[in-house]
């Protein structure tokens, strides 16, 4: 039997949002929730930790690796259903841009130094779960296809 990569009683913090009754609402708030606090951790490492200025190459991979994991939970929960899964991603990533908007209020040329204004990131993120969701459709069509036998019938000449 086949199980998921991720359940949804494996993510910490689900009992926050259990009043949400729509599960790719849920799972999508609390993706943008953790995609968010992991952005402005990294921020604020960034900025107002002089201690980490020495590991900065090493801090950078550490929040890069930690934000493409969180960001693929939406991709481990709807797989198989990939308007779900597009759903929840757009969700998540809405919730980024949110955090990502208010953050850049705070830290003066966070936009500037990042080049990506948060309609910009918003589209990047849409962008990268619909590549990811039209893949999750697409695939499994093809694999079902590559394995039918193929019959042709000859027409019979008139």
């Amino acid at each position: 039997m086949h199980r998921p990569a991720f359940t949804e009683h494996s993510l910490p913090g689900l009992a926050w949002f259990a009043w949400v009754r729509n599960q790719t609402l849920r799972i999508g708030v609390l993706t943008g929730v953790y995609l968010g606090a992991v952005m402005v951790i990294a921020v604020l490492s960034a900025n107002r930790a002089p201690l980490l200025d020495d590991f900065a190459e090493i801090r950078n991979w550490v929040f890069r690796v930690l934000f493409v994991l969180i960001a693929a939970i939406p991709i481990g929960m709807f797989r198989r259903a990939p308007a779900r899964l597009f759903a929840c991603g757009v969700l998540a990533w809405l919730l980024l841009a949110l955090a990502y908007s208010v953050t850049g209020m705070f830290f003066e040329n966070l936009f500037a130094r990042l080049g990506k204004t948060p309609f910009h990131l918003f589209m990047l993120g849409v962008t990268a779960y619909a590549v990811v969701a039209v893949a999750a459709w697409v695939v499994p069509m093809v694999r079902s296809a590559w394995h039918q036998p193929i019959s042709a019938s000859r027409r019979r000449p008139y």
